[in-house]
């Protein structure tokens, strides 16, 4: 009997340690948290165009046909690169002219040489007067200068047919390509446009928010808030424009590898429109339950209340999860983990 009642009072009491141990982990987890108001950040989402920060066009430099063009959409071509070659026939015809007056012009030199040589060997032996020789020596110069001219006039028809070759003006991607080869261009048509200077996002925030925007604020693409990855790409703003069109601000952004993007791709983008006071708290304290968020009320006179919240954003927590809450709560309220 003494045996049994031994093993009683020791199974009871192995119980009450159990029961107080529960209790007190059961204590821990139902730590009281009291929601507090904190400044957040205030996140929009707006739409950006991706657009080219500087667009050149190779312009044409003389009229003519495109016998060659060397670059399409998308092409990248350096400074200075032959990108389309243009074809006057005119020039052609003009340059032979000058040519076979260039061999008119060297002949007439070298008969001019001649007479004059010739007649200086008879002025020695007295057969020739002195005004002879001084009209020859006149027509010798006459004719060197005459040489020069046409000489020169060539040089100048090599430049303006040097000048149908089409340059890129800078580096960069070739963005449109107005022309096809074959066709008839005009001097000063734009024959490619290249993209200088990488690429920028070109973004429209409505004008309630145009008094928060400032010069450096950050840009994020593919952040969570917009439903991207963890790794967003990072800019910021680098213009402002003043003009405000269609009730929007207009804004240019810098961003980290825009060049993968299509030149006019709309995409979302997250902007900082200034600060607000939200409710924060703990993710741990939610509970999910038939699609409704739930937390637990602290009451001093009765058991917890469950109520039903409305979340907003996920954001840190003093390095935790947590959530905003919309709806549901006030400062000051206390919450028991469910």
């Amino acid at each position: 009997m003494v045996a049994m009642r031994g093993k009683a009072f020791a199974g009871l009491a192995l119980l009450a340690s159990s029961l107080s141990l529960a209790a007190g982990i059961n204590s821990a987890e139902a730590a009281d948290l009291t929601v507090e108001s904190r400044q957040v950040e205030d996140i929009k989402l707006v739409y950006g165009t991706v657009q080219a920060t500087v667009d050149v066009g190779a312009r044409a430099r003389i009229s003519g046909t495109l016998e060659v063009l060397d670059v399409t959409e998308g092409s990248f071509v350096n400074k200075g690169d032959v990108i389309a070659r243009i074809v006057d026939e005119k020039l052609n015809l003009q340059a032979k002219a000058l040519e076979a007056r260039i061999l008119a012009a060297r002949s007439q030199v070298t008969k001019a040489e001649l007479d004059y040589n010739r007649a200086e060997e008879l002025f020695k032996r007295g057969t020739v007067a002195k005004a002879s020789i001084d009209q020859l020596e006149t027509a010798l110069v006459v004719a060197r200068n005459t040489l020069k001219a046409t000489e020169a006039e060539r040089a100048v028809l090599d430049q303006q047919m040097a000048e149908g070759d089409v340059l890129a003006p800078t580096a960069g991607r070739v963005l449109d390509v107005p022309v096809t080869a074959g066709s008839v261009v005009m001097g000063g048509e734009v024959v490619a446009s290249v993209a200088a200077d990488g690429f920028l996002l070109r973004i429209e925030v409505p004008e309630r928010h145009a008094s928060f925007i400032e010069l450096g604020d950050p840009v994020k693409l593919g952040a969570p808030e917009i439903g991207g990855s963890a790794e967003a790409r990072e800019g910021e703003i680098v213009k402002i424009y003043p003009q405000i069109k269609q009730g929007r601000v207009i804004a240019d952004a810098k961003v980290a590898g825009l060049g993968d993007f299509f030149v006019g791709e709309r995409t979302q983008a997250a902007i900082s429109v200034g600060t607000r006071d939200a409710l924060i708290i703990p993710v741990g304290y939610i509970d999910t339950r038939f699609g409704l968020d739930f937390v637990r009320l602290a009451r001093e006179d009765g058991e917890p209340l469950d109520i039903v919240v409305q979340l907003g954003a996920y954001r840190d927590l003093e390095g935790e999860p947590g959530v905003e809450i919309l709806s549901g709560l006030k400062a000051g309220d206390r919450l028991v983990m469910p």
